[in-house]
């Protein structure tokens, strides 16, 4: 796996019950892929491409640049530029974005996208709502060990609020590990896949077939799924705007690992009475040879909340049993732990994460 990609990991609980569980959650070398996508900035002037192992220059703050291929991600004109090969041009943020046509009818389809020597895949939901002709958002909803995009598409709880929106969603498919389908976010739970690349080339990828707002991008997920918004968060900050993991926390053995490239909205859903992820912390050994300790949902809200350098003290649960750093934290990010006293594997309460994702930007 490249060195330039820090890993990540995060444990699941085996046992036949625990495998069971997770089953009622799904009903029914690394190198990144070559990246084309040009974003409207959000600011002012055009930022500059980037060559091979150079970003794009600072134009205002001027929009993205196209991401780089396996030399790196690619220059992004108008943030600063990180090395990359081939940044293009960003647009500047008074240029309106020309959309894609014809629009993408609505419903389900299965695509495919390289990652690298690597075919992935994922399901990508067009609301009927969508109508092609202004950016609208993007969520990648990842689903727990051993489902499918398909079946994470069938039993999100997100599209009940996105939908109306016109917001689209893609259901990634993660590749078969011991465990069955599951996501690379350090030594478990899948090996040798880069699913961060492949998060970002997806991305990039329906940037050019539907209107993507790039500024606004966001990440969700159950359990295992949870894990890898966590992933993004840490790895892919230039990426997404922000991520809702439920079901999830930051493991002991990577967690001084996670260095975000910039402050970046987290909302976490977690219940006390987990039977896969304590709610206190504490190691697991569920997939063989891929132990990991987990830090703990309290923990974790504190550890994001220095990550994202937010001051004072957190406020006091709300009717939701939210508890939020919402004013103090640089950039304005906000991070939120919501707890269910009580709960299992929570898959999270779209209701309260979101209007609280809608509302941050890159």
């Amino acid at each position: 796996m490249t060195g330039d990609r820090r890993a990540r990991a995060f444990g699941m609980a085996a046992t036949a019950a625990a495998v069971a569980i997770l089953m009622s959650l799904a009903p029914g070398g690394c190198s990144r892929a070559d990246l084309q996508v040009i974003a409207r900035g959000p600011d002012g002037g055009a930022g500059s491409g980037g060559g091979d192992g150079s970003g794009g220059a600072s134009g205002g703050r001027g929009g993205t640049g196209a991401r780089g291929g396996a030399g790196g991600r690619g220059g992004l004109g108008g943030r600063g530029g990180a090395g990359g090969k081939g940044g293009a041009s960003g647009a500047g943020g008074d240029t309106p974005v020309t959309c894609p046509t014809p629009a993408l009818a609505a419903g389900d389809r299965t695509v495919s996208v390289q990652v690298g020597t690597t075919t992935r895949s994922y399901v990508l939901h067009v609301p009927t709502a969508y109508a092609g002709t202004s950016p609208v958002p993007l969520v990648l909803d990842f689903h727990a060990v051993m489902g499918s995009g398909t079946r994470e598409r069938s039993s999100s709880v997100y599209l009940p609020v996105t939908d109306p929106e016109g917001i689209i969603t893609a259901f990634p498919n993660g590749l078969s590990g011991p465990a069955g389908t599951a996501w690379n976010i350090g030594p478990c739970c899948v090996e040798n896949a880069d699913d961060v690349g492949f998060a970002v080339a997806l991305v990039a990828q329906v940037a050019t077939t539907a209107c993507i707002d790039l500024d606004r991008v966001y990440a969700v997920g159950v359990s295992m799924g949870g894990g890898m918004a966590y992933s993004l968060a840490c790895d892919a900050a230039d990426v997404f705007a922000a991520v809702a993991p439920s079901a999830f926390d930051l493991i002991q053995e990577t967690v001084g690992q996670c260095r975000p490239a910039r402050p970046i909205t987290v909302i976490a859903f977690r219940g006390t009475a987990d039977p896969l992820v304590p709610y206190a912390g504490g190691a697991s050994s569920v997939i063989p040879g891929m132990p990991v300790t987990f830090l703990g949902a309290r923990a974790t809200f504190q550890k994001w909340a220095d990550l994202d350098g937010c001051q004072g003290a957190p406020s006091a649960e709300d009717a939701n049993g939210c508890s939020t750093y919402g004013t103090t934290c640089t950039g304005g990010v906000e991070v939120v732990l919501c707890t269910k006293a009580g709960g299992g594997i929570e898959q999270g309460n779209p209701a309260v994460a979101w209007p609280a994702l809608s509302r941050h930007r890159r």
